[in-house]
């Protein structure tokens, strides 16, 4: 059984915390190319369909009514309710462009829309834009596909879940990042907990299979005491999974972050001691610790998948559909095919104009390397299993592991000596009190790191 104490080392915590990437991909998008040959697309979607596997959809809805001020996602923002109607025409369009180029038999066994807000739509919006889905693709049954959408609480009513649930969703995943009403003042997201509560009754009562929270630390005023107080309300509203992410201050990529003081951040050892108690109660609670900063109720689909292996990760995080051909529609979306990564222009009007000229909107992407694929499996079989099996990679590559990776496994002997992980002849273990430091091992596999890749990432701690 799992304790705080085994999992939470705040002397090794603050040794490892440095920048790094959180692997929702190997190589990472700083790697993509604007150079890109769409024609590697089109073939890998082409080749893609003789393997008969799932596909993912992922639908970004990049509008929100008002914007948060620690957000570093793609959006715009707009009280303009109309401006979701061009969008939502040339997402059509580009859901038939990306239909042609597949074999739609092929089953979607999974489905995301996020953003954004995607509630920004009007109910009748939702239901055109899920009615044109099932036209060009076909969707698996309810009891077979994960179907999920991002939620807002503030503009989301029960009639909102009811009718997300009506169209074929059946998993939530809602921001409330704190309930505390100075922070929300200081970030600009003013949500009571009632909101929050009102949604998660309503998909329950929608009977949703899964509800997922995303919390954030290391925002303004936050402090133990305070954080307290959200995690005491989040654990009676009990969600299925839990998302507790530290907040990455980087003014200089994000401009609406200057909205914010400075001075009022917690200090490197106020995070770490949000994010002890953070482990120490949700673990108290039952929840399994997935790794990173997730967690999940043991009855969770992602808790039974990672014990039976078969967790995996995205574009969108964990994962319990592994290995499916990931199609992105929609203004910066990512998509994953075969052994190409592509991504849509991230400017609204550069997505317009493409679709506008009958084309994909693609705007840079990768192929990956015979390197870039084995590395890739290793970096998801850490991030995911938290563990490698020397032989099913020399099964699968034809290579001796502790030949091909002799300098990684060396550099590791560190991190073995702090107890983050065990090295044995034919495997290699995340320990528990490495589990909070996984993206720092992974890292230890990526060739394409280096000082000023690591400034464009978020803090592992």
């Amino acid at each position: 059984m799992q304790t705080a104490d085994s999992l939470f080392r705040p002397d090794l915590l603050a040794r490892y915390s440095t920048n790094g990437p959180r692997y929702t991909s190997y190589p990472t998008a700083l790697q993509f190319r604007e150079d890109f040959d769409h024609a590697d697309y089109l073939r890998a979607a082409a080749d893609a369909g003789a393997a008969q596997t799932d596909l993912s959809l992922y639908f970004h809805i990049p509008f929100c009514d008002t914007v948060c001020f620690y957000c570093g996602c793609n959006k715009v923002a707009t009280k303009n309710r109309a401006r979701a109607r061009p969008y939502l025409e040339r997402l059509k369009r580009e859901l038939a462009f990306q239909a042609a180029c597949f074999d739609t038999s092929r089953a979607v066994t999974q489905l995301h829309w996020g953003g954004g807000t995607p509630t920004f739509l009007s109910h009748d919006e939702m239901a055109e834009l899920m009615a044109a889905t099932r036209e060009h693709f076909r969707l698996q049954s309810d009891t077979e596909a994960e179907i999920s959408i991002e939620i807002d609480p503030r503009e989301a009513s029960p009639q909102t879940i009811e009718h997300a649930r009506a169209l074929g969703f059946n998993r939530l995943s809602l921001g409330v990042q704190d309930f505390d009403p100075v922070v929300q003042r200081a970030i600009n997201r003013i949500q009571p907990l009632e909101l929050t509560q009102t949604v998660m009754h309503a998909a329950r009562a929608s009977r949703f299979h899964s509800i997922s929270v995303d919390l954030i630390y290391g925002l303004p005023h936050q402090t133990v005491a305070s954080f307290e107080r959200t995690l005491d309300s989040i654990i009676e509203l009990a969600p299925d999974r839990l998302s507790v992410f530290g907040y990455a201050h980087m003014p200089q990529r994000f401009k609406m972050q200057r909205q914010m003081d400075p001075a009022t951040l917690p200090s490197s050892a106020q995070r770490v001691a949000i994010l002890q108690h953070v482990v120490q109660r949700l673990t108290d609670a039952g929840y399994v610790y997935i790794g990173m900063d997730h967690f999940a109720l043991p009855t969770d689909e992602l808790a039974r998948a990672q014990a039976q292996r078969t967790l995996h990760r995205n574009f969108q995080g964990y994962s319990t559909r592994a290995e499916c051909d990931l199609i992105g529609l929609g203004a910066s979306s990512i998509g994953k095919v075969g052994d190409v990564y592509a991504q849509n222009a991230t400017d609204l009007p550069g997505y317009t104009a493409a679709i506008d000229a009958g084309r994909l909107a693609l705007r840079r992407g990768l192929r990956l390397s015979a390197d870039d694929r084995l590395r890739r499996d290793v970096i998801i079989q850490l991030m995911c299993n938290l563990e490698l099996r020397f032989d099913e990679f020399e099964a699968a590559y034809g290579i001796r592991f502790a030949d091909a990776f002799a300098p990684e496994l060396s550099r590791l002997r560190a991190f073995e000596n702090d107890g983050l992980v065990s090295i044995g002849s034919r495997k290699l273990e995340v320990k528990l009190a490495g589990k909070m430091l996984v993206r720092n091992v992974a890292m230890v596999f990526d060739r394409y790191l280096g000082e000023g890749a690591l400034q464009r990432f978020s803090r592992t701690v």
